[in-house]
């Protein structure tokens, strides 16, 4: 690029530059891309955001590496496979001799990242940026639970993102880092997804943008070229035509992870290759970019279900029911049963359900409480559970209960106490199924 060329994109980078100032973006480095040779160049480019009044927080992912540390261990890896409508994430069983290794993995590799930001040498693109990355007990976790019978054990996922602390350290100009590792309230430590540490913290933010680093230069269509910017409609359709096409891989996962995003609060969502020098720069700055760009608007309500809604509830349940954590409805006893569920509706599309059964004169089970893997922690499910309540207490009953292989912490969170079996209304006791071993909360209204 010669003098004339640079002047030229520095002007039309302005706007850019006026626009991000002051604006928070959540920026996901999966381990791959810490262990790039190309990472020194990606670290130098965010340094260069921060310097231009940027609020960054990073959550960085050690999946590589981890396994790596394992396999040098000699520890035997358990992995399942979770696949839901549009989530496709191979989730880690983790005992505690496998958590002791990840923490030591996730550790180490944040002393590297908060190295490489603190170069400042005069000859080194950061000379000068007196760089502070902070880091803490910013994720509350909670675990990941029970599928198909099996116990995840420490494996965990985001219960609440520490918004008020995050935004206490962008405030003084520092960036945030993240790791995938949570908390809980109990001193439990959690191994997380890097992909759903990073997108509940851009959704609880409220970021203007989340930024994806893949080993692609953003999402590809069927020739392999660069799809430069989807729609929300458009990116669904890609998906489902990606799952049919190649199955599960890194692309996917970062597609579904920017729709999830900006389906909830994040006004867009940016893919783009750590391994290209300068595609976080290029995607930011001008016109074109580098990578995909990922965007939407939507609009739902909450209300009674009709017939009509059938083949939505059945098309967002069925994935739930393959993975076990849902009891199997045929079609014909939803249509049977139709009048007992409420849905969220989202531009057409069921992306939320829940039932309400009446079992005798003072009691009703809370059931088939589902959203949507796009827009969970995004209070969908508080919402309708307090439309459940609200029905209950019309029909004048005194306690909801709920049977859980999943969620048991939500619940308790929400004011349901753990029981028994023997606890259950006679008819539902008869049906208990012993061999999901679900567990049973009651909440009284």
């Amino acid at each position: 690029m010669d003098s004339k060329q640079y002047v030229s994109w520095f002007r039309q980078s302005t706007p850019y530059i006026n626009a991000y100032r002051g604006r928070v973006f959540v920026i996901l480095l999966p381990g791959e891309a810490i262990g790039h040779d190309n990472f020194w160049n990606v670290a130098h480019d965010i340094t260069l955001l921060n310097s231009l009044g940027v609020k960054l927080v990073l959550c960085f992912g050690a999946r590589q590496q981890i396994d790596a540390a394992l396999a040098k261990a000699g520890i035997a890896t358990a992995t399942h496979d979770i696949i839901s409508h549009q989530v496709h994430n191979k989730m880690r069983v983790t005992d505690s001799e496998t958590l002791d290794v990840i923490k030591q993995v996730v550790g180490k590799l944040r002393f590297e990242v908060e190295a490489a930001f603190s170069m400042g040498l005069i000859n080194s693109p950061m000379h000068g940026a007196d760089l502070t990355l902070a880091s803490g007990n910013f994720i509350v976790a909670k675990p990941f639970g029970i599928q198909n019978g099996v116990d995840f054990g420490l494996t965990g996922e985001v219960r609440k993102v520490e918004v008020d602390a995050i935004r206490k350290q962008l405030d003084h100009g520092n960036i945030v880092l993240v790791p995938s590792l949570g908390y809980s309230p109990t001193g439990e430590v959690f191994n997380l997804t890097v992909e759903d540490v990073a997108c509940s913290t851009a959704i609880a933010l409220k970021a203007d943008k989340l930024l994806i680093y893949g080993s692609e230069a953003g999402i590809l269509d069927q020739d392999g070229e660069r799809i430069s910017k989807l729609s929300a409609e458009e990116a669904q359709a890609l998906i489902r035509q990606k799952i049919t096409e190649n199955g599960i891989d890194d692309e996917l996962r970062n597609l579904e992870l920017g729709v999830k995003a900006c389906s909830a609060s994040v006004k867009r969502s940016q893919v783009i290759s750590y391994e290209d020098d300068g595609a976080l720069l290029i995607e930011l700055f001008t016109r074109d970019g580098i990578g995909t760009l990922i965007t939407a608007e939507q609009y739902e309500q909450l209300r009674q279900a009709t017939i009509k809604d059938v083949g939505g509830i059945l098309e967002l349940i069925e994935p739930l029911e393959q993975e076990g954590i849902l009891v199997h409805r045929s079609r014909e006893r939803l249509e049977a049963e139709i009048e007992q569920f409420s849905v969220i509706e989202r531009e057409g599309m069921i992306i939320a359900c829940a039932a309400l059964y009446p079992q005798d004169a003072r009691s009703g089970e809370l059931a088939c409480l589902a959203t949507h893997p796009d827009y969970r922690n995004h209070s969908r499910g508080q919402n309708l559970l307090e439309h459940v309540e609200k029905c209950a207490r019309k029909l004048g009953l005194a306690h909801l209960f709920v049977l859980t292989t999943k969620s048991p912490h939500w619940f308790v969170e929400r004011g349901f106490v753990q029981s028994s079996v023997d606890a259950l209304p006679e008819r539902k006791k008869s049906l208990y199924n012993y061999q999901r071993n679900s567990k049973i909360f009651i909440k009284p209204l």
